[in-house]
């Protein structure tokens, strides 16, 4: 007999939806049929969708920028994610710039992640590794970890990594078989001048300076054969001249990450007077570049959130230099994109995800023999008007969307049922 019957909902799989139910028995997906089986459990999934449980790639919980951290640590980040029908996320070491301190930092963060209730894995990070790149990617995969991330701008906090080991990098990520995630912004562009307010963001971080920035790593991966991840790509300017330049690489060995806000949400809401509230690294960009982005929006690879959330009085300051960039929005990434494209949006934040970060076929699918990762989606026109993290704002309360995440299951096991959380211990998968 199995574990549990999910009944009477529309299935995701296979590219589409189908009338169906699933037989899940120790964790596993067992069955996909029309047939109604015998199970201890059943639960009703009628005028719902039934979908892969998410993997979003791109979390930052717990975030130590020195003289603050991100508010949403392990726990309440992945509490908030699984009422979001997220089941996996991937977070970052703190960044290294030689193997011992990788080390060091992995077993830390891998420490601060268990109190993650959803399963979890983790990406290196490194700053200005300085040559020693052979060394650092060794120990990497010893580690388990198949992604790095490097910068291409922050060289004023010494994250930068330049360009002779960028290229080593990437000639490394095709001989042992890993990927480059690279936040890319040109680092002679960015203007940190002193006065600026926060208003002042989208002169001091330019979109041409992530155009610009992105032209150049995709010519090196050109060259190089090797794999890169772009992550939060945020203008439709950068999309738009990577596919005219380089559609050969496009997705291909060059993929493309973008995130929620940068579809809903343009640089006017910096001229409000919470606009301090919105400030992020990209930042938000003019209407006409968010209304060219969602109209490329199929050569998006994958949505990740970069989760990095803070409370309003922690970006409430004087000046951009103290405000810390990141914004919040796990809970309602999936419910905020399939509201502005439908089914188009699924597999970039299920089946891409897990086949780029080595997760597929355990996860991003429902398919016999995969992970019982899943979550419901009752379809009701309505406003988000709650979450769940820890900080005291939600850019995305308010928005009109199409339903909601009412369930989410991990390995069989519901996390959220009805709306309730139920306590749960998540799983490395590094």
């Amino acid at each position: 007999m199995y574990d549990l019957a999910l009944v009477n909902g529309d299935v995701y799989f296979d590219n589409s939806f189908h009338k169906c139910n699933i037989y899940i028995k120790d964790g596993l997906i067992k069955r996909i049929t029309p047939l109604h089986l015998k199970a201890e459990e059943e639960y009703d999934c009628l005028d719902s969708l039934v979908l892969p449980g998410i993997i979003d790639p791109h979390v930052h919980f717990q975030l130590d920028l020195g003289n603050i951290s991100s508010r949403d640590d392990f726990q309440y980040g992945s509490r908030a994610a699984a009422f979001g029908g997220v089941t996996t996320i991937i977070d970052f070491i703190s960044p290294a710039s030689n193997k011992e301190e990788l080390e060091e930092n992995f077993y830390k963060r891998l420490e601060e992640a268990s109190n993650s209730s959803i399963d979890y894995k983790l990406h290196a990070c490194l700053k200005n590794p300085k040559g020693n790149v052979d060394e650092i990617t060794s120990r990497m995969k010893e580690l388990g970890m198949n992604t790095v991330k490097i910068f291409t701008t922050y060289s004023e906090s010494n994250r930068q990594t330049f360009d002779a080991e960028i290229r080593e990098l990437l000639i490394q990520s095709k001989e042992k078989d890993f990927l480059v995630t690279a936040h890319i912004e040109e680092d002679s562009l960015i203007n940190n001048m002193f006065t600026f307010k926060y208003y002042d963001l989208p002169k001091s971080r330019p979109s041409k300076s992530e155009t610009i920035g992105a032209l150049k790593m995709a010519k090196l991966v050109e060259e190089t054969g090797g794999n890169l991840y772009m992550v939060h790509l945020s203008s439709g300017q950068t999309l738009k001249k990577l596919k005219a330049r380089y559609p050969d690489i496009i997705n291909k060995n060059f993929i493309i990450e973008s995130c929620p806000h940068y579809f809903v949400f343009s640089d006017n809401v910096l001229r409000q007077k919470d606009g301090y509230l919105y400030t992020c690294a990209p930042p938000l960009r003019p209407k006409s570049e968010v209304k060219l982005l969602r109209s490329l929006v199929n050569d998006v690879a994958v949505i990740g959130t970069d989760h990095c959330s803070f409370n309003s009085k922690d970006k409430n300051k004087k000046y951009l230099k103290d405000t810390p960039l990141g914004l919040g929005g796990i809970e309602h990434s999936f419910n905020v994109m399939y509201s502005l494209f439908g089914e188009r949006i699924i597999n970039k934040m299920t089946l891409n995800p897990a086949k780029i970060h080595k997760l597929y076929p355990q996860k991003g699918v429902i398919a016999e023999g995969s992970d019982a990762d899943i979550f419901i989606y009752k379809l009701k026109e309505q406003k988000i008007t709650k979450d769940h993290g820890f900080t005291d704002y939600d850019i995305y309360r308010g928005l009109k969307v199409k339903g909601e995440v009412v369930s989410t299951i991990l390995r069989g096991k519901f996390i959220v049922r009805n709306g309730l959380f139920k306590n749960n211990k998540g799983q490395n998968l590094n």
